[in-house]
């Protein structure tokens, strides 16, 4: 047995592996990087050697679930659902809030640690719908024929919205989309699904929507969909367009003013746009090749809000550069595609939507929280992959991980 046989049997897809470790030990530097700032005895100093340990424990988590059969991952999937279900309504209970989220409720506490339970039953989601889709035999014949895999997704995410976590809840949104895309569901019956989303953000330009409507009937039209299903197609887009204005109002006041703040961050800069406009002052300071390690002003003058979570990725712009931070993209384009070519060589339907969904998972992450930090994106307070400060979701993370390199040794080549 070949070196690369050896690796493969004991981390999966090893290229795969080593890319995600390699990142992780960079993000553990780089919190330490956010944790050196001018004013004495922070306790963000001392974060990164927090984030080994949750790694080490992470590893090892890894390592349990990599020896756990596909089988019974699969067995095991309503149960971990429906047990998930649960600690959301406790979280809702009991649940407390963290950082900048101060005011949700979304963290247990278990003795001296915090947990966030939404980003275990992301996982849990995944393996459910995986279960579900798997058992299809042949592409959706129906809108309504998709229910299951909605209702499914729809449950944690108005759970989680409930908390109220905007970012967590924006990551079922996407699993669901990678989900519904690999287990074979038309793309117009995945946008007519996704529509109503549409018009709920299109209600408060007028005739944007207007237009959007008529384009929406002549797709109805040209797609050739059952009448039920057009006409519930439309009641839900125009329903959206109805309570677009009372769904705003239920908002919380900082989550208005994040999404305000979006659309122009100069109407308050020192309020709700601040998060915003330091993150770009931040990377556009770093230029070519950034200020170097430890020397950003920016952050070092504790400019940047949330640097060592939410915004590391400003971090990386401003101390090392164009270099540094398209290297993480490039970094994170590798992990998404050996993703991708897993599922691909899969035969086993259940396996593969399994690996896409931890996809779906991830890339939501990556393209919310770097859209967020250049200002392309509403601030929601989303981690970054591997990179970010924080314990449930490094090992969330890692169980996914795992869960795909399972897949890989049974599926045979990677």
């Amino acid at each position: 047995m070949g070196i690369y046989q050896r690796v493969r049997k004991l981390f999966g897809d090893p290229g795969l592996f080593f890319a995600v470790l390699g990142l992780t030990l960079f993000g553990v530097v780089m919190i330490y990087s956010a944790g050196q700032v001018e004013r004495q005895g922070a306790l963000e100093a001392n974060l990164w050697r927090t984030q080994l340990v949750w790694l080490g424990l992470s590893l090892m988590v890894f390592a349990v679930v990599l020896r756990i059969p596909v089988r019974w991952l699969e067995w095991v999937a309503p149960v971990a659902y429906f047990g998930g279900l649960a600690t959301l309504l406790v979280t809702l209970t009991i649940g407390t809030g963290a950082g900048t989220a101060a005011g949700t409720k979304s963290w247990l506490a278990v003795g001296p640690i915090r947990v966030q339970p939404a980003q275990f039953v992301n996982v849990a989601t995944i393996l459910m719908l995986a279960k579900v889709m798997g058992g299809w035999r042949e592409a959706p014949p129906t809108i309504w024929a998709l229910w299951q895999p909605v209702v499914i997704a729809a449950v944690p995410m108005l759970l989680v919205l409930a908390q109220p976590d905007l970012g967590t809840a924006m990551v079922f949104g996407g699993v669901l989309l990678a989900t519904l895309y690999w287990g074979g569901a038309p793309l117009g019956a995945i946008f007519l699904l996704l529509s109503p989303v549409v018009a709920l953000f299109l209600a408060f330009m007028g005739w944007i929507y207007s237009v959007y409507m008529i384009l929406l009937i002549v797709f109805l039209y040209l797609y050739r969909v059952r009448m039920s299903e057009a006409v519930a197609v439309l009641v839900a887009n125009l329903a959206s367009g109805t309570i677009a204005v009372g769904l705003w109002n239920s908002l919380e006041q900082y989550q208005r003013n994040r999404i305000l703040a979006f659309m122009n961050p100069e109407t308050d800069p020192l309020g709700a746009g601040y998060h915003s406009i330091q993150s770009q002052i931040a990377i556009g300071s770093g230029g070519v090749t950034g200020k170097g390690f430890l020397e950003g002003t920016q952050k070092r003058l504790s400019f940047l809000p949330e640097q060592w979570t939410d915004f590391i990725y400003a971090v990386i712009g401003e101390e090392l550069g164009f270099v540094g931070a398209a290297g993480v993209l490039a970094a994170y384009f590798y992990i998404l595609w050996r993703l991708a070519s897993i599922a691909e060589r899969l035969g086993d339907p259940f396996a593969g939507i399994v690996v896409f969904g931890i996809f779906g998972a991830w890339f939501t992450h990556i393209l919310v929280n770097v859209g967020m930090t250049v200002g392309v994106m509403p601030i929601t307070g989303i981690p970054l992959p591997f990179l970010s400060y924080g314990g449930s979701f490094l090992l969330a993370t890692f169980i996914g991980l795992g869960v795909a390199q399972r897949v890989a040794i049974e599926g045979g080549r990677v």
